[in-house]
């Protein structure tokens, strides 16, 4: 997950005064590939969670999942009238930005919609299947607890959204670009929710462990057109491997 996080969600762990922005650019460097590559987060970002034992992604084994009915839950909440602010490539993910509007209820709890990014391939795998891309779809509660909706993307049709989010684009590494439009996800949740749910991080540096993940079972579809442009706009292979459960207890809601 995209490590604009750290300004709206995470609390450093040391008493610091905040770097320079400039500084505080040169410091974060870490990356996808080589010697600043997942393998090597702990090293470079010394006051992180990377190493801890709730990380997230995981590879989730549907036959070792605890099944329960979907009951109240979640509730997405989201209308037709939620307006994106702007799109940002920040070198790691296109990120699209939110304006207040559209929330989730979770485990009766709210969590507004702050932003959606994109890995490729997918960060999760659920019985060891990788999907062509992944959605992340990050909620914030007032409290700062995050939530997570996960959703697998495989190749099929041309999807009006994603013709919607790619019209956008290109956008060149550390570009942004203003958007102020409107815009109707229900297309996500077409087909009926069924969903994995655990404790788990954030997915790139600092790793923090405070993430309500919640991964949709049910793939959506877009077309390989539209994979390869988002994956041309994006570093190549900007996922981390799955991480150890430890025991964590993951839930199929179904």
């Amino acid at each position: 997950m995209s490590s604009i996080l750290l300004c709206l969600t995470v609390t450093c762990k040391n008493s610091k005064e905040p770097l320079p922005l400039d500084q505080e650019h040169k410091e974060q460097h870490w990356s996808y590939s080589g010697e600043t590559s997942p393998d090597h987060w702990i090293e470079i970002e010394k006051d992180s969670d990377c190493d801890g034992t709730y990380q997230s992604p995981i590879n989730i084994i549907h036959k070792d999942v605890d099944s329960v009915k979907v009951g109240d839950n979640l509730s997405i909440l989201y209308t037709p009238t939620t307006h994106i602010s702007k799109v940002d490539n920040n070198g790691h993910s296109i990120q699209f930005n939110f304006e207040e509007g559209d929330s989730i209820n979770y485990m009766n709890k709210t969590y507004f919609l702050k932003q959606i990014h994109f890995h490729e391939p997918s960060e999760h795998k659920i019985n060891g299947v990788i999907y062509p891309i992944e959605l992340h779809l990050v909620h914030v509660s007032n409290t700062g607890e995050i939530a997570v909706i996960g959703v697998f993307g495989e190749e099929g049709i041309e999807s009006d959204l994603f013709e919607f989010f790619e019209s956008f684009l290109p956008l060149k590494t550390g570009d942004s670009k203003e958007i102020h439009q409107k815009i109707d996800l229900s297309s996500l949740f077409l087909k009926g929710i069924k969903y994995y749910a655990y404790k788990g991080s954030l997915t790139t540096p600092p790793c923090t462990e405070n993430v309500n993940w919640i991964v949709f079972k049910e793939p959506i579809i877009l077309s390989e057109a539209e994979v390869l442009k988002l994956k041309n706009n994006m570093p190549l292979n900007n996922y981390r491997n799955d991480q150890p459960l430890n025991e964590r207890r993951v839930l199929y809601h179904y």
